[in-house]
């Protein structure tokens, strides 16, 4: 029921996807197809609802306030109130609009909302393993670039001795946000594969490391 149910519907949230997001390079429709992706696989192998994981995954960053700006942590509670209307304009099952606008809410890491079911677990998830590995070192350098931030502080370049600031500094954003993505994830499929991407991303720092 659920296969038939997005099958039906799925076109629709590429489609309507395709013309919200317009925030920056790093968030784009190729971001949301991984997101997807990652919470398809996420969602079977946990056993969760896919009536609601898979639109939330596609809907989740469809209203994004830039990085810097100053109500960035409000994005996700805007985004999933306008999902909701989007679902609600397409017919979409009414019985499942609070747990999608919940999973949107959630998914957010600046937002600082716990998920509180699975299926939000598994957004969550999705959404943070698509900032490690080899895709969120590209991200991270997008966003930083489009910020006009230098790539990092000379004197310390690693924050060794000094607190990261990634308002000014690219490389800082690993300090501050992304080397502790590993311990966030909720589920067991999740902590596993976002162990391996951010190995892979302490070996960029440490091969970084040798040419500065």
């Amino acid at each position: 029921m659920a296969d038939r149910l997005l099958t039906d519907f799925e076109p629709q949230f590429a489609a309507f996807i395709q013309t919200e997001m317009t925030t920056d390079t790093a968030h784009d429709f190729n971001h949301v197809l991984r997101v997807v992706k990652s919470a398809r696989q996420l969602c079977e192998a946990e056993g969760a609802q896919p009536e609601v994981v898979m639109p939330a995954a596609w809907l989740h960053d469809c209203f994004t306030y830039p990085k810097d700006h100053p109500e960035r942590s409000k994005s996700s509670q805007k985004a999933a109130d306008k999902a909701c209307e989007f679902l609600q304009n397409i017919g979409y099952p009414q019985a499942c609009h609070d747990a999608i606008h919940h999973a949107i809410v959630a998914h957010s890491f600046s937002a600082s909302v716990r998920a509180e079911t699975l299926e939000a677990q598994i957004v969550q998830d999705a959404d943070r393993l698509d900032s490690l590995g080899a895709i969120g070192i590209v991200r991270t350098l997008q966003v930083g670039t489009g910020l006009q931030r230098a790539l990092y502080q000379p004197d310390d370049p690693f924050c060794v001795q000094r607190i990261p600031d990634d308002s000014q500094f690219t490389l800082d954003h690993f300090y501050t946000k992304l080397l502790r993505l590993a311990d966030t994830m909720n589920t067991v499929a999740a902590k596993a594969e976002a162990r391996r991407r951010t190995d892979y991303m302490e070996g960029f720092l440490q091969q970084l490391g040798h040419e500065v």
